[in-house]
């Protein structure tokens, strides 16, 4: 038995081709629990075979164990794929949509039936996660169930030595899915117009929502200012940043700088949206004066298609939805919201089954970290030394996703979204109960955070409720703690330290900048950032001038001028005022810890951002100019908690005679250098020596690298989330590391 990614990529027909060149007999099927193979022949031949069988498996594939048995001879006359198997609750990995393949996209010429045929794939590529509805991974077990097909096509599938030997969405021209073309004055059902119609309006400047692999995309000229500023318009986007495809690995080396790391992820066959420093202007509009790029290349046939007709090396492709709501995959949304937006919208007749975002990495230190997890890594599988089986973890508020618990395995979900918004969690229960059904999953313990007001909460408690079973309640600092732990194979005591936006705390206030002696099943806070008002709520995450306000306020005193400040004079004085008397009076002004609210501060005092237009735009500004050649920082009082009081009166009064660029340099090496005396001084009377570094600020690459490098010189073992993201996205796998850790110490 074969276990691991091995369904979904070729691995049946590689075992066949595998077994007759090594002339043995015997069978091969697919279990939903693996791949069984039974072989016989010559000793010498069975032995290279499963040399062979590790040494060359498909790419896409990953052998997570083969366990080998001996068997009495059955006397096979030959190898056969056999029909698939279920075996009870017993299931396997399910393979990601994986990018459109270097053959496929020759067979697009050369194919007869074939000739830009837009869903084109072979069992090295094409759709998978986002087609399918359970397991075994068969046609009949997908959206292709409906598309019959045609004779060639299933020569093709039959036969061992063609390329789409039992690839389950195998089409082509003659029998499988179509595009429409539609806009308010004419539609169009041929592939060659519709690509025509597609370049004519990139051309002219105007956009086109086009179905994809896990939704619908915004697709307009990347380097036309018009085009980019009139999508944001139409979309409600504001000023955060748009993805950009590029043509080819050429065009996003012409316009972004490329490390040897970022060139790698960028031509994986996951094709990641990757964030690259900014070399040559595209249009303004798409990053809005941020020196870095939201870059990737083609992974679907119609992708290579369009950039055939367009004259433009890149262009904006962006998710299809409206403001913060879920991606788009229902063709009747995709016409009533989208439509409007676009002018015109190209759809097709294959149901898109489980949607699925764009995913996002960064390098940083020259490995690669998650941002959004989504198509191409969902739903791969984090392998665990915890016993997480039956564990639903909630996750968080923001930027979220769910994890499933199997055995040893975290199947976290897909990016779900932020849940403030009702459609972001409609989309959570579709699809955790479509989870449900795919990995024959059902509950026998649940995990979600600590804050009573998130509807992941709300959710945990009504099926604790249906369901009788225990709910464990994960402060949320320690749950981003506990997935790098998860992550990273640990369990013993580390130094935890979190740095966040915002996060329910154990004193009722809102945490966010923490150290903590952290073990999987409990945690001990040691420290933190000064707690600072908050004014406003949530509202100052919106207004970072207010934090700035907020700062200043509490070290200078009611009586400083803030008018005195550039970047304040922008606000009306009566509403500094009435945020000052807010302070004063504790009136609707929470305290806070939250590393990313000081962040939101120094990029408002320095006039980078005072009002945000979308998620984390303060920080990231900061980030963007900060002079990486700076290396000195501003002065800080580390007592009972970390205060920031010199550095804020430093940064005042850097103003005006020093470059913002050096100003914001030295602030992020304050940051890190609090972190690194902080560090030395709870090993000094802990003994500890591990540090996790986790948190949605740590995925500043200016502050995370800094940190990493001052930490392992002081000889300190850093560990950082790489298969789950930093931020609230990897906070779900976090709570279901907890839930089983105490679980077990229950038993």
């Amino acid at each position: 038995m074969v276990k691991g990614l091995v369904q979904g990529v070729g691995f049946r027909p590689f075992i066949y081709r595998l077994a007759t060149h090594y002339r043995l007999n015997g069978e091969v099927d697919n279990r939903t629990n693996g791949v069984l193979i039974s072989v016989e022949g010559e000793e010498e031949n069975l032995s290279q075979f499963t040399d062979a069988l590790t040494n060359s498996a498909p790419a896409a594939s990953q052998i997570k164990s083969v366990d080998i048995r001996e068997k009495d001879l059955a006397g096979y006359a030959s190898f056969e794929i056999v029909r698939s198997r279920n075996d009870l609750n017993q299931i396997t990995e399910i393979s990601p949509d994986i990018a459109v393949c270097d053959e496929c996209i020759k067979d697009m010429i050369n194919d007869e039936n074939r000739i830009d045929y837009p869903f084109i794939n072979c069992t090295n590529c094409g759709p998978r996660f986002s087609i399918i509805e359970g397991l075994p991974y068969d046609r009949g077990m997908t959206s292709m169930k409906d598309f019959r097909m045609c004779p060639d096509c299933e020569r093709e599938y039959n036969d061992v030595s063609d390329r789409r030997f039992h690839a389950q969405p195998v089409a082509c021209n003659n029998c499988g899915p179509v595009y429409y073309y539609m806009d308010e004055e004419q539609s169009s059902g041929s592939i060659e117009e519709i690509t025509d119609l597609i370049a004519s309006r990139i051309s002219r400047g105007l956009s086109v929502a086009i179905k994809g692999l896990g939704g619908y995309n915004l697709v307009c000229d990347a380097l036309n200012e018009n085009a980019v500023h009139e999508l944001r318009l139409r979309k409600q986007r504001d000023a955060k940043p748009f993805a950009v495809m590029f043509r080819n690995i050429e065009a996003a080396g012409e316009f972004c700088h490329l490390a040897k790391e970022e060139r790698q992820s960028l031509e994986s066959w996951k094709r990641p949206i990757v964030i690259l420093d900014q070399k040559k202007s595209l249009a303004p509009s798409i990053n809005n004066g941020l020196d870095t790029v939201g870059a990737m290349l083609p992974y679907l046939p119609l992708h290579y298609l369009i950039f055939r007709k367009v004259n433009t090396a890149a262009i904006v492709l962006t998710s299809g939805n409206i403001s913060d709501e879920p991606i788009i995959i229902d063709d009747k949304a995709a016409h009533e919201k989208l439509m409007p937006v676009a002018g015109a919208v190209v759809t097709s007749n294959r149901a898109i089954v489980n949607r699925c975002d764009d995913s996002v990495i960064r390098i940083y230190d020259k490995k690669p970290g998650i941002i959004r997890r989504s198509r191409g890594f969902v739903p791969s599988p984090v392998d665990l030394k915890l016993n997480v089986d039956g564990i639903l973890a909630l996750g968080g508020e923001q930027k979220n996703t769910f994890s499933i618990g199997r055995d040893n395995q975290a199947i976290t979900s897909q990016y779900i979204g932020d849940l403030k918004n009702y459609p972001a969690y409609m989309f959570l229960c579709e699809a955790i109960e479509r989870f449900r059904r795919m990995f024959l999953f059902e509950p026998a313990m649940i995990a979600c955070d600590l804050h009573p007001d998130y509807l992941s909460t709300s959710y945990a408690l009504q099926i604790e409720k249906e369901l009788g079973i225990p709910l464990v309640k994960v402060q949320h600092h320690h749950a981003h703690i506990a997935s790098c732990m998860a992550e990273n194979g640990m369990d013993e005591d580390v130094i935890g330290i979190c740095l966040d936006g915002t996060g329910f705390g154990t004193d009722n206030n809102t945490w966010g900048g923490e150290f903590l002696k952290a073990g999987l099943s409990d945690y001990t806070r040691l420290t933190h950032f000064d707690y600072i008002p908050m004014p406003g709520g949530d509202k100052a995450v919106d207004e970072p001038w207010r934090m700035a306000v907020s700062y200043i306020h509490k070290y200078f005193g009611n009586d400083f001028n803030f008018h005195s400040l550039p970047s304040l004079q922008q606000i009306p004085y009566e509403k500094i005022t009435m945020v000052a008397g807010m302070i004063e009076k504790g009136i609707n002004s929470p305290l806070t810890s939250g590393a990313g609210r000081l962040f939101d501060a120094v990029s408002a005092i320095t006039g980078l951002c005072t009002m945000s237009t979308f998620d984390s735009e303060a920080p990231m500004r900061l980030e963007s100019v900060a002079d990486p050649k700076v290396r000195d920082h501003y002065p800080f009082i580390s007592g009972e908690c970390i205060v920031f009081s010199d550095t804020i009166k430093a940064v005042t009064e850097d103003l005006g005679k020093t470059d913002v660029a050096v100003i914001a340099a030295r602030f992020h090496n304050t940051v890190a250098e609090a972190i690194i005396q902080t560090a030395v001084r709870i090993r000094e009377s802990t003994g500890m020596n591990n540090v996790i570094l986790s948190g949605g600020v740590f995925q500043n690459r200016f502050l995370l690298e800094r940190c990493l490098l001052k930490l392992e010189r002081n000889n300190f073992i850093t560990s950082t989330n790489r298969l789950v993201p930093a931020n609230d996205g990897g906070v779900s796998l976090g709570q279901l590391a907890v839930a089983s850790k105490i679980r077990e110490l229950c038993v």
